[in-house]
């Protein structure tokens, strides 16, 4: 008789197999984070070394999210194609590359390339980790792993932002790049050897050996041998990774979309500008890199928090009720501070609250879509997503080179939340509408 590993893993207790895998999934998240801030910490030595205008750096700052995007979108679709193991594999070393690549860059349009490289596996892997949490996690803790796997985002760059102010105290910005390469090779053994495929991916897409590769990974779990697996049905056979546009998902994906655009341009005005901005008030660079931190670190207990809020609440309010304190949030960090501390925990309250959205919206795409298009649709929001986040800082350079003061640019800026939480509220009476026309 056919079982569904699909349900087995969801109705079973969570075993240390998938415990240390969503363990190592925040740990990639948490490279991410580091990863993409590490232009960030690196900024201001780039500007003394290079001499570059702010419009310019906007620019710098911006690149890894046009590979991000790019990453995103075609290794999303390669996730749910070759599985998510070989994916994320793929994605460290094309991150590791890029990482070593930056460090030895002799010029903006060098720096700018490579950041793109690093942005494309940085994408690929948020696309492939945030399917993986989903299908490794049970029913029960399926909303509370995916969210903690998103706030190894904020914690990767608050650890790792710690030790890159250290770092920068002593030593030239290249060294942020080099600590980052050394990081990411680090994690290459341990998907490896502790992460396997994803059971429910193989259960749907069952190629060659599939029965095989379940039943070893169950051997591991603790959970029974199965004898065969569910025969897919002719609709099953015809899934393709373009369902995402299918009738029944293309508002979600265009909604879901839009919001993930918005909040995420505002959300990285934040996570880009602070160091710049902390130095441009008269403080040092390190300094810099320790505000920013708070930032983090508001950002990781924001997004805990709502992950625990979210197994008893409403996800979608949750989320739109975050991104719609974010807005004042973002223009109290924009009123500016001449102490330090006033600064930094304005600068932790944003964080706190934007971050809890990013939570929310990588939550509502693992929980929202099928598995046989969870890492395309992920890539997708993530991908097109992600030019929020391009154009972030490139608007803001060049509002404050044209003279407009950081209270203007923030007002401007936090607009991205709002609209993201109306889009979301329109999500809402989408699906509400498509449920009274099927009853």
């Amino acid at each position: 008789m056919s079982q569904d590993p699909r349900k087995i893993m969801n109705d079973s207790s969570m075993s240390a197999v998938q415990i240390i895998a969503v363990a190592i999934t925040i740990g990639l998240n948490a490279l991410d984070g580091f990863d993409v801030l590490s232009i960030s910490f690196a900024s201001p030595g780039i500007v003394a070394d290079w001499g570059i205008q702010r419009g310019a750096l906007g620019i710098v700052l911006s690149m890894e999210m046009l590979g991000m995007g790019i990453g995103a979108i075609t290794l999303g679709g390669l996730a749910d194609k070759m599985g998510r193991r070989h994916t994320i594999m793929l994605c460290l070393v094309l991150m590791l590359i890029g990482m070593l690549l930056s460090a030895n860059a002799n010029s903006i349009i060098e720096l700018s390339l490579f950041r793109v490289l690093t942005g494309l596996g940085i994408g690929g892997m948020l696309a492939a980790t945030n399917a993986t949490v989903a299908e490794f996690a049970n029913a029960k803790w399926r909303t509370l792993c995916v969210s903690l796997m998103a706030i190894g985002y904020p914690i990767g760059a608050t650890v790792g932002g710690t030790i890159a102010s250290g770092l920068l105290a002593n030593n030239d910005w290249q060294i942020v790049f080099q600590f980052g390469a050394i990081v990411t090779a680090c994690f290459i053994p341990l998907v490896w050897f502790l992460i396997p495929e994803s059971p429910s991916y193989l259960t749907d897409k069952q190629p060659k050996g599939a029965l095989e590769s379940i039943n070893k990974t169950f051997k591991r779990m603790g959970h029974p041998h199965i004898e065969s697996l569910p025969v897919l049905t002719p609709a099953e056979q015809a899934y393709s990774v373009s369902d995402i546009f299918s009738p029944a998902l293309i508002q979600k994906t265009i909604l879901i979309t839009l919001a993930y655009f918005m909040h995420i341009a505002t959300f990285y005005f934040i996570l880009k500008w602070v160091p710049v901005i902390v130095v441009d008030m008269g403080f040092n660079p390190s300094t810099a890199g320790g505000v920013l931190v708070w930032a983090n670190i508001g950002g990781a207990i924001g997004g805990g928090l709502f992950g625990l809020l979210a197994m008893r609440y409403s996800l979608r309010w949750l989320t739109i009720g975050v991104m719609f304190i974010s807005v004042p949030m973002i223009i109290i960090f924009g009123n500016g501070y001449t102490e330090l501390s006033t600064l930094a925990i304005a600068a932790a309250s944003a964080g706190f609250f934007t971050n809890a959205g990013v939570v929310g919206l990588y939550t509502l795409v693992a929980t929202s879509f099928p598995t046989h298009v969870r890492a395309t649709a992920t890539g997708f929001v993530i991908g097109v997503g992600r030019a929020g986040a391009f154009v972030s800082p490139i608007i803001a350079g060049y509002m404050f080179q044209s003279g407009l003061g950081l209270q203007t640019v923030a007002i401007f800026m936090a607009c991205g939340s709002l609209i993201a939480g109306f889009a979301l509220i329109m999500l809402g009476r989408k699906l509400n509408a498509a449920s009274s026309a099927t009853a």
